[in-house]
């Protein structure tokens, strides 16, 4: 296993949620569809983790990977104006880079924002810590891991 993907699966055993498995693939799951498609899965299963900063800090969107983040819902949420974080602010923050980045596990703890319309799937899939490393999640797991704020965050 990856370093990175080794760090995942450790955070989640150190939460207590060991029985999780991070699994690495051949196929890309950089995108959403990409990760669907890994591992069978419909796109909006997938967990996009999503880092956008602000005046006062950084923050954790957990995404369902058939929406879009919508920045006015988010900044209305955290009370400030955000902008995307640039990849370099992503590793800093994270410790991963864009495209591997897990929903836990981070360099520095973020406040979390769970998109609502990830919890109409028994199943969901989060990146963990590579684009080829996933692992299988519930959505009351999700929650329970990353301490998360459920919210409407789409783009309507």
């Amino acid at each position: 296993m990856s370093p990175s993907a080794q760090k995942v699966q450790e955070a989640l055993k150190a939460k207590g949620f060991g029985h999780l498995k991070v699994v690495e693939l051949t196929a890309s799951t950089r995108t959403a569809q990409e990760a669907a498609e890994a591992v069978g899965a419909e796109v909006g299963q997938i967990v996009k983790s999503l880092v956008f900063v602000g005046e006062k800090g950084a923050y954790l969107f957990l995404l369902s990977g058939k929406n879009r983040l919508d920045l006015n819902k988010a900044g209305a949420l955290v009370g400030e104006p955000l902008r995307r974080a640039r990849p370099e602010e992503v590793r800093t923050l994270t410790g991963f880079a864009i495209g591997g980045v897990p929903p836990l596990g981070h360099a520095r703890a973020l406040p979390a924002f769970l998109d609502q319309d990830l919890l109409a799937y028994e199943t969901l899939w989060a990146a963990a810590g590579t684009p080829k490393a996933l692992f299988a999640v519930r959505p009351e797991e999700l929650l329970a891991l990353t301490g998360a704020r459920v919210a409407n965050l789409k783009e309507e």
